[in-house]
């Protein structure tokens, strides 16, 4: 129960933000959201054109430098957004992109400043220190290490060439010539989407680093073209892999490095990087999240089932766009089947599993489906299924890939699917309800394994910059609670079991001041706060917290406030970034639930 004062407020502040995201709706494209600015993709991107052509894109290389030098953290780094603290990734990347610019007095304080922060860091900035600091991080995943040490190489900051490519990683480039299932077999120190990467970094090594072994060169120089090949086919018609300017810069660079730089990969790269330039010399870490922000729109508003604003054309409007952006093909990067959806609508986004569980999610609760929606969700429910590990987790794009971050089985995702599976399990046919239920199972089992002993689940996705493990159980345990909450009676003992302790933790974790943070202790985030608050308020949760969550909300983004993002998303390679829509959308969520919970009339808030 909510007392009536606190209501009110709560029905206006849900208002104002329904307002705002009522004004940020278009038919053609639902919600695009708003991703950071992002330093890792601004270095790279602008070290890319140079390389690639210095002289047609000169300018706008000169404003992504401008754009770093004007952002650079007071220590000397750089954080992924201008939010986010200095880390050893940005920094080198950014480093990497000064080497550039002309000898000003600018940035050649800007890089005095950086290798400041760096020497402290490092101890120093000799190449093996530089490397050990990479592995460090990144220990024995080097999608993203061999990339960053590459840039360094090439902006020779690992030293001359040749001797410089000795602290770069060999990526067996010629492997991308062999079958898909070898990759898996063959347990690679890169995850699944960055194929392209592994061809480039290893393909630019191989060409600079002088030292050819007597079977490895000639055996490289005959499947180059074949690699070269393959990339081109994993790369999407507008030139940018998975819309990310990282992944497009990191290849672009190192084949345009590799001799390459008349090649179509990187015309169309560089095309790509150009157009996603923003006016203020910046790239984001993605072109947008399109897909998703749409169905965590719709998911927020619909827990209030009579959403006005939702009226029924525009909710025709949102599910005809998202039942055309089902995948119909096998996709060239992850080898996954159709029937998948990816973030995005444009051409570089890839079908995952989280997104394939919100827009199943999103169809199911855009009102009763006709024909051609349940034949669209039964083809997204076997692409879930088709994935599923056999620990009985949900990965993120491909399964049985290995073991690396972000080719695994994970809670969050796991929970969403599970989420997903529950509410379309009576609107299809009786072979696949039977497929739907022994999946169900698993995946119940998946998040009992993966639940920890104080009842929470780490997501993969999403995180926290204030502490050191980076680990974000608040939101994960949110997540898994609301999902869990719909299935109950569906496999009522195992959901009702988790549900209770995913709940417990979360009422522990409540902070003195009201809200949520990442971990119980840490500071209150409008996101933590409004996921925890939206999982707690459907339930049996005290009077009391659901009260002061609430009142604590309000007072961050109640009527005329802004709503400033944090940086609590993460892309590959942890790499952080905020988005503009996920505290309007989560907030919206929440008091939705909170306003469906029974009123205490009283005059004074509790």
């Amino acid at each position: 129960m909510i007392a009536s004062e606190l209501r009110a407020k709560a029905e206006a502040t849900a208002a104002a933000l329904k307002e705002r995201l009522a004004a940020d709706f278009n038919p053609a494209r639902p919600w695009t959201g708003r991703l950071s600015d992002s330093a890792v993709a601004t270095a790279i991107a602008s070290f890319a054109l140079h390389t690639a052509d210095a002289v047609a894109d000169r300018p706008v290389v000169r404003r992504g430098i401008d754009w770093l030098v004007a952002t650079q953290n007071s220590d000397g780094g750089w954080g992924d957004t201008p939010e986010s603290p200095s880390n050893l990734s940005a920094t080198l990347l950014s480093w990497s992109a000064l080497s550039v610019a002309e000898d000003e007095t600018a940035v050649f304080a800007a890089a005095r400043r950086c290798e400041g922060w760096l020497s402290q860091q490092l101890g120093s900035l000799t190449p093996e220190r530089i490397v050990r600091g990479i592995e460090a991080r990144y220990r024995n995943d080097r999608t993203f290490a061999a990339p960053i040490l590459t840039a360094c190489a090439l902006a020779g900051r690992l030293g001359p060439e040749p001797a410089a490519w000795r602290f770069v990683y060999p990526l067996p480039f010629e492997l991308s010539v062999f079958p898909p299932w070898t990759f898996r077999a063959l347990k690679l120190t890169v995850v699944s989407y960055a194929l392209p990467a592994l061809i480039a970094v290893g393909l630019v090594r191989h060409k600079r680093a002088g030292r050819r072994g007597p079977l490895s060169g000639p055996i490289r120089d005959r499947v180059t073209r074949r690699a070269l090949g393959r990339a081109l086919a994993m790369q999407p018609s507008n030139g940018g892999y998975e819309e990310a300017a990282p992944l497009t810069a990191f290849v672009t660079m190192s084949l345009s490095a590799a001799g390459h730089r008349d090649h179509e990969i990187v015309r169309r790269g560089a095309g790509f990087l150009r157009a996603s330039a923003r006016p203020n010399g910046s790239w984001p870490i993605d072109t947008d999240l399109a897909t998703w922000v749409t169905v965590q729109a719709v998911n927020a508003l619909t827990v209030n089932t009579d959403e006005p604003w939702l009226t029924a054309g525009r909710r025709d409007s949102i599910r005809q766009w998202l039942m055309d952006q089902q995948s119909g093909e096998r996709h060239p990067l992850t080898f996954g089947a159709p029937g998948g959806w990816g973030w995005s609508d444009l051409p570089g986004a890839m079908p995952d599993a989280d997104d394939t569980a919100g827009v199943l999610l999103a169809l199911r609760r855009l009102g009763p489906p006709d024909e051609d929606t349940q034949a669209a969700a039964q083809r997204g429910i076997r692409w879930l299924l088709d994935l599923q590990n056999q620990d009985g987790g949900i990965p993120t794009f491909s399964r049985g890939w290995g073991k690396l971050p972000f080719d695994r089985s994970c809670p969050d995702i796991t929970a969403h699917a599970l989420e997903a599976f529950s509410e379309w399990r009576e609107d299809v046919p009786p072979g696949l309800r039977r497929r739907m239920r022994q999946g169900l199972q698993q995946m119940a089992r998946y998040l009992e394994r993966t639940q920890t002993a104080e009842g929470a689940w780490l997501p993969l996705w999403f995180g926290t910059q204030q502490t050191q493990d980076e680990a974000n159980p608040v939101y994960g345990t949110a997540r898994a609670v609301l999902s869990l909450a719909s299935i109950e009676r569906s496999l009522p003992e195992t959901a009702g079991r988790l549900f209770e302790r995913g709940t417990r933790f979360l009422l522990g974790a409540q902070n003195p001041d009201g809200g949520w943070g990442p971990q119980h202790g840490v500071a209150s985030g409008v996101e933590e706060t409004a996921m925890a608050l939206w999982a707690l308020s459907g339930g049996d949760a005290p009077e009391e917290t659901v009260s002061r969550g609430v009142e604590w909300l309000i007072e961050r983004v109640g009527p005329g406030r802004s709503v400033a993002a944090a940086p609590i998303g993460l892309y590959f390679d942890r790499l952080w970034y905020s988005e503009a829509m996920y505290p309007l959308v989560f907030t919206i969520g929440a008091l939705n639930s909170v306003l469906r919970r029974p009123v205490t009339v009283t005059g004074t808030t509790p």
